[in-house]
């Protein structure tokens, strides 16, 4: 069992880097009940992205690689959708209200969290392969307990003084360069580039 938890928390610490820099910057630009829709989609995008891992683990489901990597898309649009859409005569602009534009701020945190997470399916697949259905079940609370801490860092963290007033200020810059990043870096590990690149040639 020692040996599954270590597995557990080192695959969900490997995978999980990316959603520290989004969720500080959501947390960073709460407004009244916004924290609840953050942690709801969060949640929401981890049990998608298990779902879809284990189905693919037990031979229900293929995703090819390199479309999972369309998904680095989204960020990039938001991206630069607050470049675009953030001036000085619209301060209440701000990256929640472009995410809170998928309908919903929950679905909208929620697609963001696969988008960011789409390159955990080449991690999750092949370990859950490897699970029993005991084993699967303590990974599976293991992974719900630590997103709960990772909101809560996150949180913490975006309420440093000297983090959300840098947000804050430099939000017009911070919140594109972080989100283009992201969503290149998206596309890239999971040689979407290649793929597109092979359509022309």
């Amino acid at each position: 069992m020692l040996t599954t938890v270590i597995s557990a928390v080192s695959a969900f610490i490997a995978t999980s880097i990316d959603y520290i820099f989004i969720l500080v910057i959501l947390f960073a630009q709460l407004k009244k009940g916004s924290a609840k829709r953050i942690v709801i989609g969060q949640y929401l995008g981890l049990t998608v992205l298990v779902g879809v891992s284990v189905l693919a683990a037990y031979g229900l489901a293929f995703i090819p690689q390199r479309w999972i990597g369309f998904l680095g898309l989204i960020p990039i649009y938001l991206g630069f959708d607050v470049l675009l859409n953030k001036d000085e005569d619209n301060e209440d602009e701000d990256v929640l209200e472009s995410v809170g534009r998928f309908q919903h701020a929950a679905i909208g945190v929620m697609i963001l969290a696969l988008a960011a997470g789409g390159d955990n399916l080449g991690v999750y697949i092949p370990y859950f392969t490897t699970l029993t259905g005991g084993e699967l079940v303590a990974v599976l609370v293991i992974f719900y307990a630590l997103t709960g801490a990772l909101c809560y860092l996150s949180y913490k963290l975006a309420k440093i003084g000297a983090v959300s007033i840098t947000i804050e200020k430099y939000e017009r810059f911070i919140v594109p360069v972080v989100f283009i990043a992201l969503g290149l870096m998206i596309l890239n590990e999971n040689g979407t580039f290649e793929l597109i690149a092979g359509w022309f040639s």
